[in-house]
């Protein structure tokens, strides 16, 4: 999947109908998601979602707002911390006003930032098209998948492997114990099968 890049960022800086220059905070989210320690939350996965989104932006009800959320959601990322998605939805927020967009455009891409915490259920349609779009890694083909495990493997490499393999079993149990891992009909008759699979075999190898 192609990483997320300028010319995408510029296009998308023209539909929001933004003040000012886009280079600037280019330059900002493109320094973040080149952080060298980032494996899988970097621009390749903007890149997945915002392929994903392309597919399925007839489903948003606001699609701006949605695609915002995308390019923002982990502008902050620090596996030391749990604020990730309050520290990104706050920058997203902060951003958008500066380049002059309305206040409750604003607060929209905040709410659907602090979704993508995926610890409750989204609410609002927008959220939940982004919350699928967000998990959309997990109903993957194997191969794939087992290179995104390995990828939030090395971004917590800090972590014991006893301690990383309870935690994320903790985390994929979570998704498995669902009646639905995905919220919009589209994914899930795309990926919620598939993504039982990954998260069994996750399981099973985490265990091991």
């Amino acid at each position: 999947m192609a990483a997320a890049n300028e010319k995408q960022w510029r296009e998308f800086w023209q539909r929001l109908d933004a003040r000012g220059d886009a280079t600037p905070l280019w330059g900002e989210l493109h320094a973040a998601y080149t952080e060298p320690w980032r494996a899988y939350h970097n621009l390749d996965h903007i890149g997945h979602c915002l392929s994903e989104f392309g597919n399925t932006r007839q489903f948003a009800d606001d699609p701006i707002a949605v695609e915002a959320a995308i390019w923002f959601h982990d502008v902050i990322y620090d596996t030391h911390q749990k604020d990730n998605e309050e520290r990104s939805a706050t920058f997203a927020s902060t951003a958008l006003a500066k380049a002059g967009t309305p206040e409750d455009f604003c607060r929209h891409v905040h709410m659907l930032i602090l979704a993508t915490k995926h610890q409750s259920q989204p609410p609002s349609k927008d959220a939940r098209l982004l919350t699928d779009i967000d998990l959309s890694i997990l109903g993957q083909g194997p191969e794939r998948y087992a290179e995104f495990e390995q990828q939030i493997r090395s971004e917590y490499a800090w972590v014991t492997d006893k301690d990383f393999a309870a935690g994320r079993s903790s985390v994929l149990s979570s998704f498995l114990r669902r009646a639905q891992i995905f919220n919009s009909a589209t994914f899930v008759q795309r990926y919620e099968e598939p993504a039982r699979v990954n998260l069994a075999w996750a399981i099973k190898q985490l265990a091991a």
